[in-house]
């Protein structure tokens, strides 16, 4: 079994790219992950609010619409239109200080994309871990037990980081997690303009990275309010894992 590992620094954070394969030989994962990092610095290029000459900068500045926009600049603009409907308007980059700002939702669909361009160039067992966005596809290769298992994700207690609160088994798809984590309370509530009060940490399990991530941080926005959306078809297999910031109990769909 050929194994690759690395972690990078991209979009402020650390991404941290797993993979092996059988099949595929280690340069192979090599060269698949140098195609990983070019890609997420491309993304930070262009969807970054901190680059004046990112696409996303522009459009907040009005210096371009989003019809001129590259095809997956408005993939990402349409995406975030989908799940602000899914939300009921509690994922909304447009109603943000300085104007839109997918932020909320690109490291997930970013990561999803990284695992699948892995798995292109022979991976057969990926983890993407975005800061909390994680893309999985294949499981993980036990080599004492010799053979394949779920990838076991932990949430941690947003109080306290060396505690693990909840473990998923995912073999294939996403998982997002938000909350004060690395940035401290930062999301923004699209109803009040204040600091979202919904939820302490949200987690979200699903097939769509990009999914996962709106939904993580629209729950911290709208806390157990959010238990109705999962009643949707387009949310059906969607899980959700959420700790109430009041009573630090847990809830889940």
């Amino acid at each position: 079994m050929n194994h690759v590992r690395e972690q990078f620094p991209v979009w402020g954070t650390v991404v941290d790219v797993d993979c092996s394969s059988r099949i595929a030989s280690e340069s192979s994962l090599h060269a698949g992950l140098q195609k990983v990092i070019e890609f997420c610095k491309k993304v930070d290029e262009d969807f970054s609010t901190y680059i004046d000459s990112s696409w996303v900068s522009r459009l907040r500045r009005g210096k371009t619409t989003i019809d001129v926009c590259p095809d997956y600049v408005r993939e990402v603009w349409d995406l975030c239109a989908k799940a602000n409907y899914l939300s009921d308007g509690a994922f909304d980059p447009w109603k943000v200080a300085d104007g839109f700002d997918p932020s909320g939702l690109v490291k997930g669909w970013a990561a999803d994309i990284c695992a699948d361009m892995l798995m292109a160039a022979g991976a057969e067992h990926v983890q993407v871990n975005a800061a909390g966005d994680l893309a999985l596809r294949g499981g993980y290769f036990d080599p004492d037990a010799r053979e394949i298992k779920p990838w076991k994700i932990g949430v941690v207690n947003p109080d306290n980081r060396a505690e693990v609160l909840k473990i998923f088994d995912i073999t294939n798809g996403a998982i997002a997690t938000s909350g004060t984590y690395e940035r401290g309370a930062h999301i923004t509530d699209p109803y009040t303009g204040m600091i979202a009060i919904g939820a302490k940490s949200a987690t979200i399990v699903g097939e769509k990275g990009w999914l996962c991530d709106a939904l993580a941080t629209s729950v911290m926005v709208a806390g157990t309010e959010a238990a109705k959306w999962f009643g949707q078809d387009e949310l059906a297999g969607y899980q959700v894992w959420a700790i109430d910031r009041y009573e630090g109990t847990s809830w889940s769909n």
